[in-house]
């Protein structure tokens, strides 16, 4: 039997787990019979023009996953037929950050050992994103995406839909212009106007409220105009501050941090003043985090349940019931407001 063609020596895939693929998809093609003695790693590294460290790495794989069954000096045996193949995912995000290693650990944790998770990083490039799709798009079952560019939709769009539409799984931000794709969405304009107004008595104990909101970052405009809305709605005075600077940051003052950096920038201000939050001025930072529990006696946040998106995005794949899901938001209130 020959199976050089078999192994892709130009792949981004591990040699090792080529090899996996290739003898589980020969079990269920009934090449081998369960009991059966399959070639020794010698014979198949000669075969596969593989080392032989990189053959018995698969073949211990399948041992521990109980595929195979070693005898001492006899080789490697067929020791299960049916064999759940291990779904490939690519995890696309746009950066790493508190919150997107909050959903790669659940999304992690909940396909368990039905699942090999790779993570790629395209840093807002669309450029980027097009190639990791280029290169990858044969190597995975599944790619979950976290939309985030400065593009418009329609160059994201045409990327996207080179993929195989049943392949797809989007993560986080909800596309126009792919409004028949599973995801799991924050709803931004909406979310930022709900959790506010649950802090609505709080907010008025300020003379204006400031949303710091920078714009060399890639946030959703759907919050800047979500805030807008909430603040004219309820008539408070408010104002857009692109850039952090010590003169933006006064006393009786509440101000929506959507940046962690500007969030410790204006903690340390607000320290070198003697201010203390929630009494002499207010804060509400984007995205909940241990550290914002305990900082400064607590720092109030409105936030997405990230956990829940990564565990709910990863459900999605395992039942294979694939549709549009809002993620909660939630307001927290701690004693910086």
């Amino acid at each position: 039997m020959t199976y050089d063609l078999r192994i892709n020596h130009d792949s981004e895939v591990p040699k090792y787990k080529q090899v996996v693929e290739m003898i589980i998809s020969d079990i269920e093609a009934g090449i081998f019979k369960k009991g059966q003695r399959i070639p020794s790693i010698n014979e198949t590294s000669e075969e596969l023009l593989l080392s032989r460290d990189t053959v018995e790495k698969a073949y211990v794989h399948l041992k521990k996953k109980g595929v195979l069954l070693s005898v001492r000096g006899k080789g490697y045996y067929v020791n299960q037929i049916n064999v759940q193949k291990e779904i490939k995912v690519a995890l696309i995000f746009n950066k790493l950050s508190n919150y997107k290693r909050s959903i790669y650990y659940s999304f992690v944790e909940t396909l368990g050992s039905k699942a090999a998770v790779d993570v790629f990083i395209y840093n807002y490039s669309i450029d980027k994103f097009e190639d990791i799709i280029d290169n990858q798009i044969n190597n995975y079952d599944y790619f979950a995406i976290l939309p985030q560019f400065n593009d418009e939709d329609t160059v994201v769009d045409r990327v996207i839909k080179k993929i195989p539409r049943e392949k797809v799984l989007l993560i986080d931000r909800n596309l126009d212009s792919l409004k028949d794709y599973p995801v799991v969405y924050q709803e931004f304009e909406k979310d930022i106007q709900t959790a506010l107004g649950k802090g609505i008595s709080l907010l008025k104990k300020y003379t204006k409220v400031n949303l710091v909101f920078p714009s060399n970052e890639f946030y959703s405009k759907n919050i800047l105009r979500g805030f807008q809305i909430f603040c004219q709605v309820n008539a408070l005075d408010f104002s857009i501050i692109d850039q952090l600077d010590e003169n933006d940051v006064k006393k009786k003052e509440a101000y929506v941090l959507v940046s962690d950096d500007d969030l410790y920038r204006f903690v340390k201000i607000t320290k070198g003043k003697g201010w203390k939050l929630g009494k002499d001025i207010g804060v509400v930072a984007y995205n909940d985090n241990p550290v914002k529990e305990i900082l400064e006696d607590g720092i109030t946040t409105i936030s997405t349940n990230h956990y829940e998106i990564g565990r709910l995005a990863a459900q999605m794949i395992l039942s294979k019931e694939f549709k549009r899901i809002k993620s909660p938001f939630e307001f927290v209130q701690r004693n910086s407001l």
